[in-house]
């Protein structure tokens, strides 16, 4: 046996689904002399359930049963995110172009006809798990790609602007508050989104950045500037697979309505986006949380007003945090500088005020201590267990 033709050490499970006793027993038999793992059902609704609660590699369904026709319970499974990508193969003796259609248009990706041909059935599970698992590996490679250029982003946040990681985090809250209230499938887009937002900002002057914030008055070159930063950041995230939808959001987060042609997820997105990112402002500028969601309601088409709906019910909690005065080799991750660090040897800024420590600002700093030296002890924030506080939590 060649190593392409050798059985991986996990064994697929594969689904029969077929109320024909004989024509399901004998899928299973030849099936798992083959070394697969098979469950047979004789109902579609039963088949179902248990492909939710155990995820099947393949399911092989016959068409004509009682209760459900295959053609439902196919598209019942596609319908199921969870199950979706599970491939569906019909195995029946209906074998008019028609029935195939059909069955194709109801989501399987082949069709097999009764009388079978069990070395066609073999070659056809083993091309289609061989397909299945290329995809998996694809998808896990885009995953870990996407991971890394986030973490890579985020961390140039911290780096260049402290103060848009912690603008962030109070928009990204709004947002998670939202999606929890919706029970939305897409909330890793929108947190994302929330968290990559003002990413654009770092092209900004540190002023242009706090007076535009702030609502504060602007040159027509500054306002063009500000107005500008969504563009930069959704250029920015367009071509990392799989954050086109994040970086239209991010493009149409101060207009939602400019592009009525984007998808509904998309511009659901971009409302969301919106409305967290003017109540931040308006929280910015100094009014407390209660304040600046009636000024939202008082400019009524500017806001989804279902979204506002909700985020009227939010109500964060409080966290107690406090200073300490601590040397580089006792901080930890988590704790926020109050103050910028700087070399003795030549005075270079290293961190700023404001950097929420991990572990690659840490281990920084540390190397500056050992061979350039810092200005030591350092001011930091500690924050016990709860939410993020600021001003977003007073009411």
């Amino acid at each position: 046996m060649t190593l392409i033709e050798e059985r991986p050490p996990i064994r697929e499970r594969i689904m029969v689904v077929d109320d024909n006793a004989d024509s399901s027993d004998l899928l299973v038999d030849m099936l798992r002399e083959k070394g697969y793992e098979v469950n047979a059902f004789p109902q579609g609704l039963a088949a179902i359930q248990a492909a939710i609660q155990n995820l099947p590699d393949m399911i092989l369904l016959d068409i004509n049963m009682p209760e459900m026709d295959g053609y439902e319970v196919c598209r019942r499974l596609k319908a199921m995110e969870e199950v979706a990508g599970t491939p569906v193969v019909f195995v029946s003796a209906r074998d008019e172009s028609q029935d195939k259609v059909m069955g194709f248009r109801s989501g399987a990706v082949d069709y097999i006809s009764k009388p079978f041909d069990g070395a066609e059935v073999q070659a056809r599970v083993e091309a289609h798990l061989k397909m299945r698992h290329a995809r998996q590996v694809e998808q896990d490679q885009l995953q870990k790609m996407l991971s890394g250029s986030t973490r890579m982003l985020t961390g140039l946040i911290q780096a260049a602007a402290p103060e848009l990681e912690t603008r962030t985090r109070g928009i990204r809250s709004c947002v998670a508050f939202i999606d929890k209230q919706l029970g939305g499938s897409t909330t890793w887009q929108h947190d994302l989104a929330a968290t990559l937002c003002l990413i654009g900002c770092i092209t900004l002057p540190e002023d242009t950045f706090h007076k535009a914030y702030g609502a504060e008055p602007l040159s027509p070159e500054e306002e063009a500037l500000f107005r500008g930063h969504p563009e930069t950041a959704a250029q920015l995230l367009a071509n990392i697979p799989r954050l086109e939808s994040v970086a239209e959001m991010i493009r149409l987060q101060q207009n939602p309505g400019a592009k009525p042609d984007v998808s509904a997820e998309v511009g659901l997105g971009a409302r969301i986006l919106h409305l967290a990112v003017e109540l931040d402002r308006m929280i910015y500028r100094g009014l407390l949380f209660r304040a600046a969601l009636d000024e939202m309601k008082a400019t009524p088409g500017r806001f989804d007003p279902a979204l506002l709906a909700l985020v009227d019910n939010y109500a964060p909690g409080f966290v107690e945090f406090h200073h300490e005065t601590l040397p580089v080799n006792q901080l930890s991750a988590g704790m926020t500088l109050e103050q910028d660090v700087v070399s003795k040897s030549n005075g270079m800024t290293i961190l700023r005020k404001g950097t929420v420590l991990n572990e690659t600002w840490i281990e920084r700093l540390e190397n500056f201590a050992r061979y350039q030296g810092v200005n030591e002890p350092l001011r930091v924030q500690v924050t016990g267990l709860g939410r993020f506080r600021s001003l977003w939590f007073e009411s």
